[in-house]
């Protein structure tokens, strides 16, 4: 009976044992061990048959945090603080509004400069200058296709109407100035006219500046038919008591392709200008001036399109356009109605 006392398993291995399969080295392990010391081997050895994985296990290995209670509080706080991941779209969406924010210092590079020879009004804009002079709220209507919506500008703050206001704005800071941006690419006089009472008239605005005859040229359209066209448009917008400036085709090796056509809508655009006694910004001209009289690299002012301006280009056109539009003001304080038939205020 002695015996068998002391060959029957230890109490400690009852409760540690969780599986037969160990029981072969705890009985090795009691052979070798005094018995004062069994109970705690079997239950290390226990311990140990328990922590070893099992197949459901193998892929979620449990990893002891290094971290003091304390220090978990602390990194878990501060990691409930720290602001979500953003996105590679968002970030890029923050540089261009980045870029844009820089806007002033587009000229850094390359000066906006008048055309060499000096300049001429444009003519009066009776009924904006007033207003402005007034320090009244004005409101200008920036109509046309893809040029005035601002095709090839990195982000909006770079199309003309936006620097244009942002102009205007700087020189007037004690008048409410409004740009609305009526662009719509691909359009020329004929779609224009039908939007003209909807999106331009019925808004009933102070200035109306209106770029059209680049896809009149592009599209073979009739030069004629384009500026009987907008001879009609110019008269209702007057009618309707807003001043107009009328902005010609740009100078770009796509119009250029078609010389003909382009040098007869700049023409026609010209003579509708002085028949209705508006306002004209030859951008054309401007444009060419760049090029061959300032000799700025027509990929410094027009994307690889080969058509439309990049962001210099647009601000270079907003910044003189507006000049023009401050010195009608300024004459108008001077006591100065310049005629409007004037009809370019550049060298041809």
């Amino acid at each position: 009976m002695a015996s068998a006392r002391r060959h029957s398993p230890h109490p400690a291995l009852r409760r540690s044992v969780p599986r037969p399969g160990v029981v072969l080295l705890l009985f090795l392990t009691l052979l070798l061990t005094p018995l004062s010391m069994a109970p705690a081997r079997a239950q290390s050895a226990a311990q140990a048959a328990q922590a070893v994985p099992t197949t459901a296990t193998l892929d979620k290995p449990a990893i002891a945090n290094p971290l003091p209670a304390n220090a978990q509080s602390v990194a878990a706080t501060d990691h409930a603080s720290l602001p979500p991941a953003r996105s590679l779209t968002e970030k890029a969406i923050d540089k261009v509004k980045q870029v844009a924010r820089s806007a002033s210092d587009i000229f850094n590079r390359v000066p906006c400069l008048p055309p060499k020879g000096g300049s001429r009004s444009m003519g009066s804009l009776p009924h904006v200058a007033a207003r402005l002079a007034a320090g009244q709220p004005v409101m200008i209507v920036a109509f046309g296709s893809s040029s005035t919506q601002g095709y090839g500008a990195s982000s909006p703050e770079f199309t003309y109407p936006n620097r244009l206001a942002m102009q205007l704005r700087r020189q007037y800071p004690a008048a409410d100035i409004t740009v609305l941006n009526r662009g719509k690419g691909g359009e020329d006089a004929p779609e224009m006219m039908r939007r003209l009472q909807a999106e331009v008239i019925d808004l009933h605005p102070d200035l109306v500046i209106w770029q059209v005859g680049t896809n009149a040229v592009l599209r073979n359209l009739d030069p004629d038919e384009t500026a009987r066209m907008v001879e009609d448009g110019v008269t209702h917008i007057q009618v309707a008591g807003s001043d107009v400036v009328l902005v010609d085709p740009q100078y770009s090796p796509r119009v250029n392709e078609r010389p003909e056509n382009a040098s007869k809508i700049v023409k026609l655009l010209g003579k509708v200008a002085e028949l209705r006694h508006v306002g004209i910004f030859p951008r054309f001209e401007v444009m060419r001036d760049w090029h061959e009289r300032q000799a700025i690299p027509i990929d410094n002012f027009v994307i690889s399109d080969g058509l439309h301006m990049n962001d210099w280009g647009y601000a270079c056109f907003a910044q003189l356009l507006g000049d023009d539009i401050i010195q009608s003001v300024g004459q108008l304080k001077l006591g100065i109605n310049v005629p409007a038939n004037v009809l370019t205020y550049r060298p041809m």
